[in-house]
């Protein structure tokens, strides 16, 4: 598999993450806002559409590798944990918790998950008859 297109998947799967994690921010405040939900009450909400758009971020990169899923699918997690770690230290002075650590391998384990599925859900002809 040629390295650019393997890179290219990953930046689309990375995109979809970065969108996703966008609009379920945007929606997510405005149900704090104009709701009486508390951030205390949305934790797990908040916790789930990151999993889902870890999940989803990975499914794409493998449909678009069409191989290599679990590889492109870490690859993937560990350049949203990078931007993540970036912004976080450069902005805030912080590095990760342990806690962080632990939500940011769970990531990698659910974009791996994806990468496998999109792989298997791709529309390669490889084992045609």
């Amino acid at each position: 598999m040629e390295a650019k297109h393997m890179a290219a998947s990953m930046l689309k799967g990375l995109f979809v993450i970065l969108i996703f994690i966008i609009v379920s921010s945007v929606i997510l405040s405005l149900i704090l806002r104009f709701t009486s939900a508390t951030e205390q009450s949305l934790k797990w909400v908040t916790l789930a559409l990151s999993f889902v758009s870890m999940f989803a971020g990975g499914f794409l990169t493998g449909k678009k590798a069409q191989a290599k899923g679990w590889v492109l699918g870490a690859g993937t997690s560990m350049l949203f944990s990078l931007l993540v770690f970036l912004i976080q230290y450069l902005g805030y002075q912080t590095t990760f918790s342990s806690m962080q650590y632990l939500y940011h391998g769970l990531f990698m384990i659910l974009c791996m998950i994806g990468g496998i599925m999109g792989v298997n859900f791709s529309s390669h002809s490889t084992y045609k008859n």
